[in-house]
């Protein structure tokens, strides 16, 4: 069974991120990224899988040189290839065209089962698992948080806020994990060495039949128009309570403010 993991490089939270200033997309070339976090519950789904059964992990993923690294952090989990679609003409791609893109990477990896996280940390839409499967004519179960595989058979459980069901399907699935399902595992220091020598390989929008004008920011259906840094925060009011007035100070800030 061909399982591939469609990963996603995003900024990282904690580091300052940005937007460019030419085109008002994201930054991801300027900054320090990673695998995003949501995606590693998928890889760990994976490897889970694979380790059940006869199956090939391979991790794609779509962006720029540094998106690299999130396939290599793949690897190290212990999946046993990485794919990684690199083209100049894909910046500023929406999630038509990115799930365009994956659908015809999927394609020529023949993959069985298709891996997403329930989204990205830095768009955080959701909806690219549902647009690839579209494509691929395949079914999808969104939103997993437990998956079991028997043959041609998946079995997803998807938890809700009163009730859980579980949804059997046939291989090939497109598939997408909460971030229930699991606890994604720390790469060890072999599984680090081994990722060095698993085959990467990178292709272009012309290895996958695409032109540029399918993607990019040109072909978008959406487009950032304008750009404002969040004003700095203010120092807060301090109540001195010196003279038994504090309690009324602090009723009448949250009275003035509304908070009351």
């Amino acid at each position: 069974m061909k399982i591939v993991v469609c990963a996603k490089f995003v900024p990282d939270a904690t580091a300052d991120r940005r937007f460019r200033p030419e085109d008002n997309t994201v930054d991801r070339a300027g900054v320090d990224g990673l695998l995003s976090e949501l995606d590693e519950y998928a890889v760990e789904t994976a490897l889970t899988v694979k380790e059940a059964g006869d199956a090939e992990v391979t991790v794609l993923t779509v962006g720029p040189e540094q998106a690299a690294d999130a396939v290599k952090k793949g690897l190290q989990m212990g999946a046993d290839a990485g794919v990684h679609v690199l083209d100049d003409a894909i910046h500023g791609s929406d999630a038509v065209a990115t799930s365009l893109i994956l659908s015809k990477a999927l394609a020529k990896l023949e993959a069985d089962l298709v891996v997403f996280g329930m989204g990205s940390t830095d768009g955080s839409m959701g909806v690219v698992p549902a647009m690839v499967s579209e494509r691929l004519g395949l079914a999808a179960v969104t939103l997993g948080s437990e998956v079991t595989v028997d043959g041609q058979t998946v079995r997803i459980r998807r938890d809700g806020d009163t009730a859980s069901d579980t949804i059997e399907g046939t291989l090939p699935l497109v598939l997408s994990v909460s971030d229930q399902a699991n606890e994604p595992r720390y790469p060890s220091f072999k599984g680090i060495m081994a990722a060095k020598k698993k085959p990467v390989q990178t292709w272009s929008l012309a290895d996958l039949e695409l032109s540029a004008d399918q993607v990019g920011g040109s072909a978008a259906w959406t487009e950032v128009v304008e750009v404002t840094a969040r004003p700095p925060r203010t120092a807060g009011t301090i109540v001195t309570d010196e003279d038994g007035s504090g309690a009324t100070q602090l009723v009448q800030f949250l009275s003035t403010n509304k908070f009351l």
